[in-house]
């Protein structure tokens, strides 16, 4: 937070989530904020005291109970501001929480930019409550009705937990990517990613980059004149006898050997071949 004037705002987390991730999601929190694990019931039984700053309700795939519950909850505090962590999204959810009156709705995986934006709104969110007085809002009468996005299959809400991670790994995977650091980017276990992933794509993490550095080895080999060492550094290999090893296990060659069984096949242009025309006509005559 930038300001010291202002006190670090008091976050209550609520755990929605199948496998209860959200202790993993309060870490980049915890240095800018006071955070509290709570569930609804037990603090409602409570004196709420100190009352929160921000109710921070962590979801993987709402459900019909979840933001039952979310309604709930702004009904019977509608002067504490809530904020919607979701894994799976989708606009009709984005659409239902903004009517629902929340006050931020987050898609995981957060990067580091997304986390500062948030603490920056945060703490000026507190700086006008507490300068107004903290004046309560007037209570909603009624919510929006529950959007049909929630009640999409499961496959479905499998595919949107993993897109935005897939997108990361498209970018950078020519970079090290850490396992454990993206599933804490999802709000996972290494150990739930590692399974959600493979089942989702059918192929391992390690083995999924894997293939992308590959499919772009053989472009580079196809399409340009840069050495097989120096392909293998740019699509992440560190070890050139590794690379070797392990795209001739992938293509079932050398990248030298098909680097020139593929430069064999491509026809001539029409300006090479009338060199070749030529030198063999030269040839004949001599």
């Amino acid at each position: 937070m930038k300001s010291e004037a202002v006190k670090q705002p008091h976050l209550l987390w609520f755990d929605l989530t199948r496998n209860q991730s959200t202790e993993a999601l309060m870490l980049p929190f915890r240095s800018a904020c006071h955070c509290l694990l709570d569930t609804p019931r037990a603090w409602a039984n409570k004196h709420r005291e100190p009352v929160p700053d921000m109710i921070c309700m962590h979801f993987d795939c709402p459900d019909l109970a979840g933001l039952s519950l979310l309604q709930e909850i702004k009904l019977k505090s509608p002067s504490i501001p809530i904020t919607m962590f979701t894994v799976q999204h989708s606009e009709e959810l984005a659409i239902w929480a903004m009517r629902s009156r929340v006050w931020e709705y987050v898609v995981l995986p957060l990067s580091a930019a997304e986390i500062n934006r948030y603490l920056n709104a945060l703490e000026q969110l507190c700086t006008l409550r507490s300068a107004a007085g903290n004046n309560k809002a007037l209570p909603i009468e009624h919510g929006p009705a529950l959007p049909d996005s929630i009640r999409l299959t499961t496959d479905h809400q499998k595919h949107n937990a993993l897109h935005n991670v897939l997108q990361y790994i498209d970018q950078h995977y020519c970079e090290s990517i850490d396992q454990k650091d993206l599933a804490k980017r999802c709000g996972m276990t290494t150990f739930r990613f590692s399974r959600l992933f493979k089942e989702v794509y059918g192929l391992g993490f390690m083995d999924y980059i894997l293939g992308k550095r590959m499919d772009s080895a053989k472009d580079l080999l196809d399409n340009s004149q840069m050495p097989i060492t120096s392909i293998g550094y740019e699509v992440g290999f560190k070890d050139p006898s590794y690379f070797a090893r392990a795209f001739k296990q992938y293509a079932g060659s050398t990248p030298s050997e098909y680097r020139q069984a593929r430069r064999s096949d491509v026809p001539l242009s029409d300006e090479i071949l009338t060199q070749v025309i030529q030198s063999l006509a030269r040839s004949a005559e001599g």
